[in-house]
């Protein structure tokens, strides 16, 4: 007997024994019976290959097998293999695992074995005649339905063979998300309407070696900036805003690729981030800006890792031990436009550094450190990526609405950004992450000296009143500006430095595989960090298809 197989065989075998164990008794095909001929072909034609068994030792009496009872539909089969005709194996605990999946090979190898023993008891005599006339006659009944089976076999080769010349592509799978959502917004003196606004993106990813992937997607919707120009403020965007008109773009154009077991490299030709290759420590509310996770940009992460969004760029990320992985990453926001001052190298760019610790399975906690120049370019320099105050964004219409000199509001930003981001998840169904970070930016040659801060806490609650569903709350603070000191001899202006409050709270109910529905609110306090401004609520049904 064969030691590298599960239990010997399971339909096959037994459907020889149980004709054997009969004594001549007359065979009719019953498929109601406890034997399945359907299932157990579908089962033999599986194409998955089963794990390496352990090893099997031969039994001399079924009742060394300690999962097969008297009371078993096969148990009569086995015993009659086991006693009279010594071809079943058990497993090295003693068990059989009759209902244990095989392999097409398992099933060949054990009919061939008990069918060996067969013959050897032919050629020495020892077959029972009766035993021998059973045979014969269950070749002539079920003559039949193995030609049936062959039949069946020749049918699925032949549609394997019209799938794969018709199939889209044997290295591409078809990715696809739309978003359906219904928000308006309230506060003292806001005027927006209720609106329904989409969000579709289809995404191609190819492999070319099985562990490469070419992210490719095609992008449109009409949310634009959310209620950012109606609210005077970026806070509370949408995490799935900003296409609009529902024109299509490409606006994902990745390749990502391993170098050895322990490194990632991700090259990043359009829309590039720090957070496509680093990690962000806020699953379930990270979706890269789809429509599956958080409600807002802010609660998909630390807003430091949105500096010089959507450039061009490399991202690495390497596992130097089970408990640290370091990332590293360049990303040049306009790396592609070949006139002056701009480029890859000379005009807005950032460079990321970042190392994730994890002391135990359920805790790690991660240290950032990111570089940005933003070259002077109008209104289009610093920001975070459409989060927090105006005046944390150093925009030069809020800059000098504060009282800051024009010279110094739209000249070139050089800022060191530093982040420390955590996540415990306690349970299956309760996770906490949260992260800090505190940006350091010069303004125009160090004219201005600008400190800004954002914090936030994140609880998630997966399979919350039932599975697949998620209930979140994220509360924090948006990047806002805490301080600002003036180089040039003047006097530093006077702004407001109140907390601009973010509270977020949603809940993922999930309909199907494919469809969820998300309702949630966003509450800011103190928006464009000024008490004097009224509070705004932000209220969204989100429905999502995934396919």
């Amino acid at each position: 007997m064969n030691n590298l197989f599960k239990a010997m065989f399971v339909s096959p075998a037994l459907f020889v024994a149980s004709a054997l164990s009969a004594q001549a008794t007359p065979i009719e095909l019953d498929t109601t019976n406890s034997i399945n001929i359907s299932s157990d072909v579908d089962r033999f034609l599986s194409v998955e290959a089963l794990d390496a068994p352990a090893s099997l030792d031969q039994v001399t009496s079924v009742s060394q097998l300690s999962d097969v009872q008297p009371t078993d539909w096969a148990f009569q089969a086995l015993q009659s293999l086991v006693e009279r005709y010594g071809c079943i194996a058990g497993y090295p605990d003693g068990t059989f695992r009759g209902n244990q999946a095989l392999t097409r090979y398992e099933f060949a190898a054990g009919l061939n074995a008990c069918l060996d023993q067969i013959l050897a008891q032919v050629g020495g005599d020892g077959l029972d005649p009766g035993d021998l006339d059973t045979i014969n006659r269950l070749q002539d009944d079920f003559a039949a339905q193995l030609a049936s089976l062959r039949g069946r076999v020749d049918s699925l080769e032949s549609r394997i063979d019209t799938v794969e010349a018709q199939q889209f592509s044997t290295t591409t799978k078809l990715a696809g998300e739309v978003a359906f959502t219904i928000a308006d917004s309230w506060s003292d003196n806001d005027e927006t309407q209720t609106v329904f606004h989409d969000k579709i993106r289809l995404q191609l990813v190819s492999s070319f070696n099985g562990r490469d992937k070419l992210f490719t997607r095609l992008t449109a919707g009409n949310l634009g900036d959310s209620f950012a120009g109606e609210l005077g403020t970026n806070e509370g965007r949408f995490a799935f805003d900003g296409a609009d008109d529902n024109n299509v773009t490409i606006d994902r154009l990745h390749y990502q690729f391993p170098v050895g077991d322990d490194l990632q490299v991700t090259l990043m030709a359009s829309l590039g981030g720090h957070h496509f290759y680093a990690d962000t420590f806020n699953p379930g509310l990270e979706a890269g800006g789809g429509a599956n996770g958080a409600l807002s940009r802010f609660g998909e992460r630390n807003p430091i890792f949105r500096h010089n969004l959507g450039g061009q760029g490399v991202g690495l990320r390497y596992s130097a031990t089970d408990w640290l992985e370091l990332s590293a990453g360049y990303l040049a926001r306009g790396g592609f436009d070949s006139s002056p001052g701009a480029g890859l190298f000379n005009g807005n760019n950032s460079y990321l550094g970042q190392a994730v610790i994890s002391p135990s399975d359920r805790f790690k906690f991660g240290l950032t450190y990111i570089h940005n120049h933003d070259v002077e370019s109008g209104s289009r320099r610093f920001n975070f990526g459409g989060t927090g105050t105006g005046l944390a964004n150093l925009s030069p219409t809020a800059l000098t609405g504060a009282g800051f000199s024009a010279a110094a509001a739209n000249g070139e930003v050089i800022s060191d950004s530093f982040g420390l981001q955590f996540l415990w998840s306690a349970s299956s169904r309760f996770r906490l992450a949260g992260w800090a970070g505190y940006t350091q930016a010069d303004l125009n040659d160090d004219e201005v000296d600008a400190d800004i801060l954002n914090y936030a806490l994140t609880l998630s609650f997966p399979d919350l009143f039932a599975p697949g569903n998620m209930g979140a709350l994220i509360v924090g603070a948006a990047p806002y500006l805490i301080d600002a000191d003036v180089n040039s001899g003047a006097s530093n202006p006077n702004f407001d430095e109140d907390v601009p409050l973010h509270v977020e709270a949603l809940y993922k109910l999930k309909l199907s595989d494919g469809i969820t529905i998300t309702p949630g609110v966003i509450w800011l306090v103190n928006p464009n960090q000024s008490e004097s401004t009224d509070d705004i609520i932000i209220g969204t049904i989100r429905t999502t298809f995934t396919f």
